[in-house]
């Protein structure tokens, strides 16, 4: 008898221990660790900016880059400011929608509540491969500054206009562009502008449409490359010159600055041109103290178009902008709102799919200021604020890119 009791507490020891160590592992693996259930989402959504010598200050490539700041990224993605993405989700469905699910948000929050650990190595997805100095990977042609642009230390630098030959034999097809600032530290917007050969040279302020060029691309704070939907592009004509508008704000230390575009050209036929435009409004003057002053615009479309994205454009008094399309049988529907715009991150907005305006439909924009002392970003609330280049001024702007909707290159080309 007691043998078999000897034998039977055995037994039940070791059972015990048995569960306790599947208990365990169980728990190592539901536990949210970083090598299997962080480091995908980041590579996901995040490290586009957060690698090194890119715009954002610290990467989160690797777990030795991200553990110090776990508990600011769990704050970042609980109050939805990272990634960044001011469209308001009732409105509109884009491409490039930055938002993190509630799943994502759950699991970075879950990592960071349990300690952030590591977890094993053998979980780590693959790493991003990034061209390096590229968000967009190694572009078809690059173009520089022809030289490189001395910035004071302090003062007020008015947007300097440069020239830079493309020299191209044929024309191209440009379906995207990335825009790269030389001297981040001074350079608050880049506009590149393409000028047809024969078109009037430019030089110090350029005020004429055939001297300033059709918009290409731009880059400002928290803008993203430009990428044109599959079978539209840009056209880049034989022989023609392209216009890079800088501005540049000073820092107080004397800089250099030769910034640069890479051009990425079109690998499918193209069917359809894209165009810009920009339903805008420089005819306001907001008053002082006015913490939600209304400024509107219109632009109506002459033919049928493709709406491809959208773009608003303010400065620090900017406080929220809308697009809404008005279509010809007096039917409206809201296409982006931005509730709470941000100078610091002036976002694209693509459509996942493009949309339809007949000819006759309007883009109405409404946009509103807050040029009180609420706005802890206003130079001076005491002032009236009128149109102008400079951050400490204001801008209304409704940008957007289109095509033409009875456009089909392919199919003249077949023709001939």
């Amino acid at each position: 008898m007691r043998t078999y009791l000897l034998k039977a507490g055995t037994f039940a020891v070791g059972l015990c221990a048995v569960f306790w160590a599947g208990v365990r592992a169980s728990g190592e693996s539901n536990r949210v660790t970083f090598t299997r259930d962080v480091a995908p989402i980041f590579y996901r959504n995040c490290v586009e900016c957060h690698r090194p010598d890119e715009i954002a200050p610290m990467s989160l490539l690797t777990y030795q880059d991200a553990r110090p700041w776990a508990k600011a990224i769990k704050e970042k993605v609980l109050d939805r400011s990272m990634p960044p993405w001011l469209a308001d989700p009732k409105y509109g469905h884009f491409l490039n929608d930055r938002r993190l699910s509630q799943k994502e948000i759950d699991t970075i929050a879950a990592w960071v509540d349990a300690g952030a650990p590591k977890g094993e190595d053998g979980d780590l997805p693959p790493l991003p491969k990034f061209e390096q100095g590229w968000r967009l990977g190694k572009p078809d042609a690059v173009f520089y500054l022809q030289e490189e642009v001395s910035i004071p230390a302090d003062g007020v630098v008015p947007y300097l206009y440069y020239e830079v030959p493309t020299n191209f034999t044929e024309d191209k097809w440009v379906q995207a562009a990335e825009i790269r600032p030389g001297n981040r530290s001074v350079v608050h917007h880049i506009i590149v502008n393409v000028k047809e050969s024969g078109a009037k040279k430019s030089s110090g302020e350029v005020n004429t449409r055939e001297e300033r060029g059709v918009k290409l691309a731009g880059f400002a704070p928290g803008e993203q490359p430009k990428v044109f939907p599959p079978g539209t592009a840009k056209l880049l004509k034989a022989g023609s010159t392209l216009i890079f508008q800088m501005h540049y704000t000073p820092n107080g230390v004397a800089a250099k600055d030769r910034s640069y575009i890479g051009l990425f050209f079109a690998k499918e036929p193209v069917q359809r041109v894209v165009h810009t435009g920009m339903a805008l409004n420089a005819q306001f003057v907001i008053p002082p103290g006015a913490d939600n002053y209304e400024v509107r615009s219109s632009w109506e479309a002459k033919e049928d178009i493709y709406l491809v994205d959208l773009m608003p454009h303010m400065h620090v008094r900017g406080k929220d902008f809308t697009y809404t399309a008005v279509y010809p049988d007096g039917r409206s529907e809201i296409i982006l709102h931005v509730p709470r715009y941000d100078f610091n991150w002036q976002l694209l907005y693509q459509l996942k799919q493009p949309l339809l305006l007949p000819k006759g439909s309007r883009l109405e924009c409404v946009a509103h200021f807050d040029n009180s002392i609420k706005n802890r970003y206003n130079p001076d609330p005491t002032k009236e604020v009128r149109w102008g280049p400079q951050s400490w001024e204001e801008m209304m702007i409704g940008w957007f890119d289109y095509t033409l909707a009875n456009q089909n290159l392919l199919a003249q080309t077949l023709s001939k």
